[in-house]
């Protein structure tokens, strides 16, 4: 009887285990038909993807690319769209970081037989210029491939006024693309290193003011937002700025900690400011005979303090 049950039971299993292949089978072969169909019907097309993650200077191969359906409508511009296309003749090279999955484009990689270099990289009305940097000229190494920064020169102009000369900093260049420290052009890169040389990306009129800057005085990057593209309208620094520097007035009103030795301040900036500098006061009251057998005191209210005459007595 037992022996019986335990056919019974085994027969059912195989009927189940026959039908879930019958229908894994049938709707597989359904969504493969249904993606021919729509490739046929111009809805889907082939193209060329990373099939793994690969770094600047990898060469391309049939290994780390596969072909994927992508909507006609939406391939990207230049997507290549067999394996001949993109491996056909010499081999090419990743110029740029390229993601699993990632569509590759010509503007990642090099041409046929090309080779992992910056001049990969530059567009035909660009130039790549290296400007010498240290430790604190490249922001203490955090200046690193594909940032943006601002170029500033410190030079000191041939001028006569009074005996000396003052040195002064200009704005160079604004928004300036870096494409490689030293040799490395790896974008992926995130951890600071202090370089020697700084390659940046500008136009023909750019390369030649880095050239004449490095002539005539020191440069420095800084480095910008990056998502900052904006052009500021920038303005000579000398020495005679260094001391004209201001404070927001949110540092002295706003409140303190209770563990701060600085309250906040009850008085404006502007008042405080002229307190300070004595032009918040009239003109100066005739001076009055100081009497006799009388001592000095000195009050003090916030910034700003007053002297009063006070008679002393006899004992004190």
């Amino acid at each position: 009887m037992f022996a019986n049950r335990n056919i019974i039971v085994i027969a059912i299993a195989a009927v189940l285990g026959i039908a879930a292949v019958i229908l894994a089978n049938s709707y597989l072969s359904g969504v493969e038909e249904g993606q021919v169909k729509a490739a046929e019907e111009n809805r889907l097309v082939q193209i060329a993807v990373a099939r793994v993650p690969m770094e600047y200077g990898t060469a391309l191969t049939t290994e780390n690319i596969r072909m994927v359906s992508w909507p006609a409508t939406s391939v990207p511009a230049g997507a290549f769209q067999s394996t001949k296309a993109l491996l056909g003749g010499e081999a090419r090279v990743a110029l740029r970081p390229i993601e699993a999955g990632e569509p590759i484009l010509p503007g990642k990689v090099t041409g046929p037989g090309g080779r992992a270099s910056i001049s990969a990289l530059i567009d035909p009305d660009m130039r790549a210029v290296a400007v010498r940097i240290n430790d604190v000229a490249g922001v203490a190494g955090f200046v690193l491939p594909n940032d943006a920064v601002d170029v500033l020169l410190t030079r000191t102009p041939k001028t006569e006024a009074e005996g000396q000369v003052d040195p002064i900093t200009d704005v160079l260049l604004q928004n300036v693309r870096v494409i490689a420290i030293d040799q490395g052009a790896d974008e992926k890169k995130n951890e600071p290193a202090v370089g020697k040389t700084a390659t940046l990306l500008v136009d023909q009129q750019g390369a030649q003011k880095l050239a004449l800057a490095g002539q005539v005085g020191s440069l420095s990057l800084a480095l910008r937002n990056a998502v900052n593209q904006d052009v500021f309208m920038a303005q000579t620094v000398g020495t005679r700025d260094l001391g004209q520097g201001s404070v927001s007035p949110s540092f002295y009103n706003a409140p303190r900690s209770s563990g701060s030795t600085m309250a906040a301040s009850p008085y404006p900036i502007p008042a405080m400011q002229a307190a300070m500098t004595g032009t918040a006061r009239g003109p100066a009251a005739p001076a009055r005979p100081k009497p006799k057998n009388s001592v000095a005191v000195e009050i003090v209210r916030g910034t700003a303090s007053s002297s009063y005459d006070v008679s002393r007595h006899r004992g004190y």
